[in-house]
């Protein structure tokens, strides 16, 4: 059965508060699982949730904070059957309520696996039997697991079973079947709060699956999973990092989900390629590392994207541009402008090429080219590519320079390429420079006068002995606009800085500055504040375009701007 957390000192209830799953919001709002009245209680105040069995209580920059045992917390912490949980004026107490399973329920003939396997318990470690009535249930859990979770993979190895060649439910019904083989062998062993069902659940999707981060990935509030190591995992949320308390059993545990993550889409990870970017079946980007570089570990990185498709509206409701900027990026792809989105890691640079793709036209023909595919384009002429690592024997490696240049024989309207990190951009820049206008891309960069150094740098880095005059003329007639992706340390991200590329005088590629971002300062939460601005200046396309009569909006660049500094520039 699914566990119960139940909650004790609701309004209105005159019996304990029962809600089933392991995450539910304490809040003013109406669409919060536990909804509380009083002006110190916030629209969505607190998240009580479930890992490992244990409850844990995470204050949602509520403004009047969250409690427990009168003592506010910081953040996340544990909460027990005990303690009183202040919201408000309000005081809670949460439990979690599990269904008692008995140890038949999963019981299996105990020789079974000896039998089949030739492999006795005697001969197998296992951990010490709990002896202490009071045992902590948690550590006692997390102990059986690991040892459940070392034996499964034993057996698997002695059957010489090949999971390859199985269907998902096929490998799901042999691993549960095996793994209550070993919970009925160990039943004499069990305390008796260790709960069966959860056991099985949890070794088996460490075994099959990928163990601890399926809750993390299911979460929608989560966007991005770090584990350092097999003990050591944490997560990114609201743009902020913080601590998990979720771990594997070991190394190899991690080191099996690597696995399962990077097969199906013929990518490999060993001592001898101890790198690899993958995707999972979602489209969210995944790195791992493992030794001898991860020092530490197998290490995973999971960026995580929104199943639900982005518009530019929830760039306005997140705080991420201005209307006017909004339609200014919208007139530019409408009108096919070469864009190039920079930025550091993690500030959204994909995100924004996501959005900025839905102004593309219907009727079109899009290639897309990536490393590791994660765009998530929504148009019916859609080519979607993706590089190729080589084989085992150095052979087969098909690089994004390789596909850019067969894109131009595939009649593209538009090349998107997800990210230029190398010689790739002087066949990007190339492309915009031969009637494939529209395109975009994106590349990391600190600011655009930044970006542009940086395409110089990669342009050379395709291995041609080009001029540096050269190179900068043909950045200024392939680009038209770069737009500014920032990630601030408050977790915010936002588009800093629009500029349209002019041109090239005196041997300097000139940019013009359309719309900024000005920080003012941070507020008592410690968010970015600020506002988004023109800066006065009509692009030339623009100019262009409203002469051969296309309807445009010239007032959205003075969009923020101090009433007497727009007379000033609007005047004759």
């Amino acid at each position: 059965m699914s566990p119960v957390l139940v909650v004790d000192g609701v309004p209105g209830q005159a019996s304990p508060l029962r809600l089933e799953g392991l995450r539910f919001v304490i809040g003013k709002e109406l669409d919060c699982e536990v909804t509380l009245p009083g002006w110190r209680v916030s629209r969505r105040h607190a998240e009580v949730f479930v890992s490992n069995d244990r409850v844990f209580v995470r204050d949602l920059a509520s403004a009047f904070g969250t409690l427990i045992n009168e003592r506010k917390i910081d953040g996340m912490a544990e909460v027990d059957e005990q303690d009183q949980l202040r919201v408000g004026g309000h005081l809670l107490t949460v439990r979690l309520q599990r269904s008692p399973v008995a140890a038949t329920e999963t019981a299996a003939p105990a020789d079974t696996l000896q039998r089949v396997a030739g492999v006795s318990s005697a001969g197998i470690a296992e951990p010490a039997p709990a002896t202490d009535a009071n045992a902590d249930a948690d550590d006692a859990l997390y102990r059986y697991r690991r040892a459940l979770h070392g034996r499964l993979l034993d057996a698997f190895d002695v059957r010489r079973v090949d999971t390859h060649r199985m269907g998902d439910a096929e490998l799901r019904e042999l691993t549960e079947r095996m793994i209550r083989e070993l919970i009925a062998q160990m039943s004499a062993d069990l305390p008796p709060q260790v709960d069966r069902v959860r056991l099985l659940e949890e070794v088996r999707d460490e075994a099959i699956g990928l163990g601890p981060l399926e809750p993390l990935l299911a979460d929608a509030s989560v966007t991005e999973v770090m584990v350092n190591r097999h003990d050591e995992v944490f997560v990114e949320r609201a743009g902020r990092l913080q601590r998990w308390p979720v771990n594997f059993t070991s190394d190899r545990a991690v080191q099996g989900v690597i696995e399962r993550i990077v097969a199906p889409i013929g990518r490999r990870i060993d001592e001898s390629s101890p790198m690899v970017d993958a995707r999972l079946k979602d489209g969210s980007r995944v790195n791992a590392v493992i030794p001898p570089l991860a020092l530490k570990g197998p290490s995973i990185t999971i960026r995580k994207f929104s199943r639900r498709k982005l518009g530019s509206s929830d760039l306005l409701k997140f705080g991420s541009a201005s209307p006017a900027m909004i339609e200014f990026l919208r007139v530019c792809v409408e009108q096919r402008k070469n864009m190039l989105i920079s930025g550091g890691t993690g500030s959204g640079k994909t995100t924004l090429l996501n959005i900025l793709s839905n102004f593309i036209p219907d009727g079109e023909r899009i290639v897309t080219i990536e490393d590791a595919a994660e765009l998530q384009l929504h148009h019916a002429n859609l080519v979607s590519m993706e590089a190729r690592p080589a084989n085992i024997e150095g052979k087969g490696a098909v690089s994004i320079r390789d596909l850019v240049r067969n894109s131009l024989r595939m009649r593209p309207d538009r090349v998107v390429v997800g990210e230029c990190r190398g010689g790739e951009a002087l066949d990007m820049l190339q492309a915009m420079n031969t009637g494939h206008d529209g395109s975009l891309t994106t590349a990391h960069a600190n600011s655009p006068r930044d970006m542009l150094a940086r395409l110089e740098v990669m342009v050379l880095m395709a291995g041609m002995d080009l001029p540096v005059t050269a190179i900068r003329e043909q950045v200024a007639s392939a680009l038209d606009i770069i737009v500014q992706q920032t990630r601030f340390a408050c977790g915010t991200r936002k588009i800093t800085s629009i500029v349209e590329v002019t041109g090239v005088e005196s041997g300097r590629i000139q940019l013009q500055e359309v719309f900024a971002f000005q920080q003012s300062g941070v507020d008592h939460q410690g968010k970015t504040r600020g506002h988004f601005t023109g800066r006065g200046f009509v692009p030339e396309f623009y100019e262009q375009l409203q002469r051969i009569g296309v309807p445009l909006d010239l007032d959205i660049f003075f969009a923020g701007m101090p009433a007497e500094e727009v007379a000033r520039l609007r005047r004759p």
